[in-house]
């Protein structure tokens, strides 16, 4: 702020919430300016769509969040009003692209590898020393 605010115009409890406060808005306007300083055509074109997606998300869910605390600055209570609905409806959007982007990191079933895996687990008689499957297994217990 640039205005310094005096001790004695707010009571001193609520002074660490109002530094917390003032450094939040100061990051969120960094963040901001960053992400004005690209053009959003320019940005999503070296972005893949799973991931242009989650910006889109992320810009609208950050802005109907600051038009919430807006909202609760002017003493109208958010919870009572459509922006929580629009809220809800992106966070469902948001998981279900987390779960689009989980599916997509799991791992691969390699089929080859788990062939040869298989394969060599298994058992195989060796017809040199006239070993039978019944005969192997009783030697290996004795």
């Amino acid at each position: 702020m640039e205005e310094d605010i005096n001790a004695e115009e707010y009571p001193t409890e609520i002074h660490d919430y109002l530094t917390t406060f003032e450094k939040s808005l100061t990051s969120v306007d960094e963040m901001l300016k960053t992400m004005m300083s690209v053009s959003r055509s320019e940005l999503l074109q070296k972005l893949e769509p799973l991931e242009q997606a989650k910006l889109d998300l992320v810009s609208a869910y950050t802005l109907n969040s600051m038009f919430w605390v807006y909202l609760a600055t002017q003493g109208i209570n958010p919870k009572e009003h459509p922006v929580k609905q629009e809220l809800e409806r992106i966070r469902t959007y948001m998981n279900k692209v987390k779960e689009i982007a989980d599916k997509k990191k799991a791992s691969k079933l390699d089929k080859g590898a788990a062939s040869r895996f298989v394969r060599n687990a298994l058992w195989e008689p060796d017809p040199e020393n006239g070993q039978t499957p019944a005969k192997a297994k009783k030697r290996k217990m004795n």
